[in-house]
């Protein structure tokens, strides 16, 4: 009797300590068929869709960015700020109740006008007396960090610490295109995304104002001699880097979360895009801003997430070794 505990209490032990059978394995001596994840190819395609919407998001911020510098050679560290007062301003007119409760979509196209209005406002109200006092372009910069805190904290104020999401187009369920995966929401964004870098790369190859937007950025000093109102082309540049930023901040909103700091975090990535793109080239900052999007998202099929920023950056150095000019920047003389 005593025996028979003892191998009693083993036999439970023994029960216990074993590993269970995994289910596929008991389906697999069961002869069912055992259902397989998706593949490292799966997850490549997916992740690869995933950086090309990233990366267009990031252009539309971009291009504005990388036009004032073209326009001025100011590095406008308060770029971001833009981004979030478009992000935040959207969310104010369709979720906030003390806003008018609009669809997203009118929310967005306002967000869009605030934006430019924005831009406008800073370059006369800030830049233009600068510019005209010779402020040199570094104690620009300086401002400009001066502008970011105060813009940073000024939606800090109103919009508060927790984050927050539209009220249409939040939760979505995903389709499936062969083996990659996306949501009706992201897919518009996508494209939405692509059309408006196609509308700009047209405006500045085929317009009058283009024209002399590249005139100006290119050589400031002979476009005002051959007649082009430099002042002008200046606040239109604004104007539309302030626009594009608060597009950019909708789109970055919608398919992300909308946070009082989330254009500090996406400038960075900004600034990646324009520099590997070519300083001062809007179809740089396009190719460059795609660029860092996808190398940021296909990182996470070999490394943690928290370092996909990490990897774009390193992609951003190994360009810039090989070529320091950026993708479609032109190579300088010095001296």
């Amino acid at each position: 009797m005593r025996h028979q505990r003892f191998f009693a209490a083993v036999l439970a032990l023994f029960l216990v300590a074993a590993p269970a059978v995994p289910a596929a394995a008991r389906s697999k001596a069961q002869g069912e068929e055992v259902p397989r994840g998706p593949t490292f190819w799966d997850r490549a395609l997916q992740a690869l869709l995933d950086g090309v919407q990233f990366g267009v998001i990031i252009a539309i911020t971009a291009v504005g960015l990388s036009l004032i510098f073209g326009t001025i050679h100011l590095i406008n560290f308060a770029h971001g700020e833009l981004v979030t007062i478009g992000a935040t301003f959207a969310f104010f007119l369709n979720v906030s109740p003390s806003g008018p409760g609009w669809h997203l979509i009118p929310a967005a196209i306002a967000a869009t006008a605030f934006g430019a209005v924005m831009g406008a406002a800073i370059d006369r109200g800030l830049w233009r007396p600068l510019r005209a006092r010779g402020t040199g372009l570094i104690n620009m910069f300086i401002v400009t960090i001066g502008l970011s805190l105060l813009l940073r904290h000024v939606v800090l104020v109103l919009y508060g610490t927790r984050p927050g999401s539209y009220a249409q187009y939040d939760i979505q369920k995903a389709f499936d295109l062969g083996p990659v995966g996306i949501t009706p929401r992201d897919l518009t964004v996508t494209l939405l995304a692509i059309a408006t870098l196609l509308g700009v790369a047209a405006l500045l190859g085929r317009t009058r104002i283009g024209t002399a937007i590249r005139a100006v950025s290119g050589n400031r000093d002979l476009a005002e001699a051959s007649g082009i109102d430099v002042g002008r082309v200046v606040l239109v540049v604004w104007m539309m880097g302030g626009a594009l930023a608060a597009l950019g901040g909708v789109f970055f909103g919608l398919v992300e979360i909308i946070s009082w700091d989330m254009g500090f975090k996406l400038l960075l990535l900004m600034f990646a895009g324009v520099i590997l793109g070519g300083l001062g080239s809007a179809y740089g900052a396009m190719v460059g801003s795609l660029v860092i999007g996808i190398v940021a998202q296909m990182s996470t099929l070999w490394f943690p997430v928290d370092l996909q920023y990490a990897w774009a950056l390193l992609a951003l150095i190994v360009v810039l070794l090989v070529r320091p000019q950026g993708i479609l920047g032109r190579r300088e003389r010095v001296g």
